[in-house]
């Protein structure tokens, strides 16, 4: 039970983080126009700035987002084990109740 809640934390601060990183990377807006008046070299290093500060936060985001589908996958399996261990008991207590005896209505 204690791993469930460790998963769900994680998976919690993990969405934060992706929140966060989207945040920051929308903050970027649109890469760089060229501006005319400037020569070409400047142009190319605003435009080559622009797109390091993008592919670091795409990167940091493709990270955490296969952290995150990590701890849903071991969430979903403790799920599944949930579900299986539940089935068992739900059988076991059917068989319990199929097997019992009727009590015979006493007489007065």
């Amino acid at each position: 039970m204690l791993t469930e809640i460790l998963i769900s934390n994680n998976i919690s601060e993990l969405r934060q983080k992706i929140s966060q990183i989207m945040s920051e990377l929308d903050e970027l807006g649109e890469p760089v126009k060229e501006i005319p008046e400037i020569i070409s070299s400047s142009n190319l290093l605003r435009s080559n700035e622009f797109l390091l500060k993008s592919d670091e936060k795409k990167t940091a985001l493709l990270s955490i987002y296969a952290q995150y589908c990590k701890s849903l996958e071991q969430l979903l399996s403790s799920v599944f084990e949930i579900q299986h261990d539940l089935k068992n008991i739900l059988t076991e207590q059917s068989s319990m109740i199929e097997s019992k005896p009727k009590s015979k209505p006493k007489s007065k």
